[in-house]
């Protein structure tokens, strides 16, 4: 059975595609390659040149060689002695020269090639930083690493060849000259040669780029499905997925390997051609050089210089063959990049604004009219009020889909509502830069994303921090003891995403990460839920009696619940309920029933735990 490969996002899809479009597009491309390298791209350019006059003067040197040693050593038997010091000398400096301008032209063509992909590889990662939370929440990881690495290498390998191709424009006006200083026939031969090479290539991109685009986007899909089965391992193996994840990524290889193949076939038929034109040169000039030399117009030099010149330009051909098929697909994955970082940047502060700072300690938050919806879809939030009072511990509780997360979301900036305003500190937060409103508030997710590093470096993400300071945010988020116990303490390595801590105690690490913050306005979403109920109820009281702040708490224990000074039960976006969790038992049917879902919930969840010790201590 063949698995389903997911369809192409639409945006993904080949443009409309012409071969003149390809080549505008990609001499723009070159043009804003170049115009950021020129010096280097000067130097590399300069080089060819030499190379390419260094060449043609190697073919006449091996012609004047063929009259003055080799014919003479037929003729007589003996060549003389200092012409064959003299040609082999001239060869000598010749070649030098040659692999100095090589060495001279590759080593700048690297640097531009790599300085363009490091350019390339900043604003990529510019973009995908400065872009909106929803932007990442509808482009799967895979397409965006496919980006990052496949598209970069293939929108800027174009460059690598292409100081040589201009040198090969160069090659040919010198061969076309030195041809002509020999024999206006043997010059039509190759006169003929290039513009034969112009059309094939003509016939090339015009059937190759729809190929190339293809290509391109079936290795983003690759990755992504890549991405996904070694990101969900976890999932996989425990739902006994690993033959159906082989089969969906098999498919995809599947889909990318028949878009190649059908590319190679494209490339099987052009590049024999420009291969052979050269050859097919040689063989012509032969056939006229030799005619010109049985009735006395040229002499075997000069055929052997002319010969020499075609057999030249089979390897420039090559590359500059080389060139011409990276063109296009250069020019299509750059307009896929240039696509990408096209995308809409974050929102920053309103014109005009200039705040920076607020007045110290915890600070008012208050929600004037919300809504906000995701797309088309109904409204998840819908004409909300709230205040929250500076220092005020506020629990939100809902069912899925309520728009508690949403509303947690807003605070520091992740989305703008559609209607409406929320203020912290009486200041609109489209007043402010969101770096400034992440700067007092923290937001900590009950989903915790911790790097393969140390227990420090998670907690202080780099920045210098007193190891006092440090203990007393654990402390406060009741991750010192466990830390402690940890092999070497703070710098103990952890795993991946930190596969090496429970959940509750990823949890607890990600709370002192805010902690370390001193936020104003701290944002709990759901943020213990893995953490023990007796521990989860010590974590908010030591919140309360230790840190200046005002927090909001999206809660699911009854023990958190009865902490708050405040309960705000949401339903469908809007604000149905508002007081202490005592009132809203008696005055709200709907939030005592899903609050006597939580009390069944934890029962059921603390019969599991004692049911699991019982079966450890059999």
């Amino acid at each position: 059975m063949t698995a389903a490969v997911e369809p192409l996002d639409p945006d993904d899809l080949p443009m409309t595609l012409d071969a003149p479009g390809v080549w505008r597009r990609g001499a723009r491309l070159l043009l804003r390659y170049v115009a950021q390298n020129k010096l280097v791209f000067a130097v590399s350019c300069v080089g060819a040149a030499i190379y390419a006059a260094a060449a043609v003067g190697a073919t006449i040197i091996l012609g004047r060689i063929t009259n003055s040693v080799i014919v003479p050593t037929f003729e007589t038997g003996r060549p003389a002695a200092h012409a064959v010091w003299m040609s082999g000398l001239a060869l000598l400096l010749v070649g030098l020269l040659r692999a100095s301008t090589i060495i001279l032209r590759r080593y700048f063509a690297a640097i531009l090639t790599f300085r363009t992909q490091r350019r390339w590889r900043r604003d990529l990662a510019d973009t995908y930083l400065g872009v909106p939370l929803t932007f990442h929440r509808t482009t799967p990881t895979g397409r965006l690493l496919a980006h990052a690495d496949a598209d970069i290498v293939a929108a800027s390998e174009v460059l690598n060849p292409l100081p040589f191709s201009i040198g090969v424009f160069a090659l040919v006006v010198f061969a076309v000259i030195s041809l002509a200083l020999v024999d206006w026939q043997l010059m039509l031969v190759g006169l003929v040669l290039f513009p034969g090479l112009a059309v094939i290539n003509r016939l090339y991109t015009s059937r190759a780029e729809a190929p190339l685009e293809t290509v391109q986007m079936r290795l983003g899909e690759v990755s992504r499905i890549t991405h996904e089965s070694i990101d969900g391992a976890l999932v996989v193996k425990t739902l006994g997925r690993q033959t159906q994840e082989v089969e969906r990524l098999g498919a995809a290889a599947d889909d990318l390997r028949s878009s190649r193949i059908r590319l190679g076939r494209i490339r099987s038929v052009f590049e024999p051609m420009i291969d052979a034109l050269p050859n097919l040169g040689i063989i012509v000039l032969l056939l006229i050089g030799s005619w010109q030399v049985s009735i006395g117009r040229l002499n075997t030099g000069q055929v052997v210089q002319a010969a020499a010149l075609f057999g030249l330009l089979a390897f420039p051909m090559r590359v500059f063959g080389f060139f011409l098929q990276e063109f296009p697909r250069a020019s299509v994955v750059s307009a896929r990049l240039d696509r990408v970082m096209a995308a809409e940047r974050e929102p920053v502060a309103r014109s005009g604004s200039t705040v920076t700072d607020f007045a110290p300690g915890p600070l008012p938050v208050s929600f004037r009219d919300v809504s906000f919806r995701y797309g088309d879809d109904p409204p998840v939030l819908d004409h909300l009020d709230l205040d929250l009072a500076p220092g005020e511990i506020v629990a939100l509780v809902g069912m899925v889909g309520s728009g508690k997360s949403t509303l947690c979301e807003l605070l520091p900036r992740l989305v703008d509502p559609d209607a409406g305003s929320v203020r912290i500190g009486d200041i609109d937060l489209r007043d402010l830069d969101p770096q400034v409103a992440r700067s007092v508030v923290a937001l900590v997710f009950q989903e915790t994303f911790l790097f393969a590093d140390s227990v420090r470096e998670n907690v202080t993400l780099g920045e210098p921090v007193e190891q006092a300071e440090l203990d007393r945010v654990a402390r406060i988020a009741h991750a010192a003891g466990f830390v402690a116990r940890l092999p070497e303490g703070w710098d103990t390595v952890i795993g991946e995403r930190g596969v090496t801590l429970s959940g509750g105690q990823r949890q607890r690490l990600a709370l002192a990460r805010a902690l370390l913050r001193s936020p104003r306005v701290l944002v709990l979403d759901d943020a213990t839920s893995a953490v023990d109920p007796v521990i989860e109820s010590a974590i908010l009281r030591d919140l309360r009696e230790s840190l200046q702040t005002t927090t909001l708490v999206v809660a699911h224990r009854v023990s958190t619940i009865e902490l708050a000074d405040r309960v705000v039960h949401l339903r469908g976006g809007r604000i149905v309920a508002s007081g202490d969790h005592s009132e809203l038992l008696a005055t709200d049917p709907e939030y005592a029933r899903l609050v006597h879902a939580y009390v069944d919930q934890e029962a059921m969840a603390a019969d599991l735990d004692h049911d699991d010790l019982e079966e450890g201590g059999a």
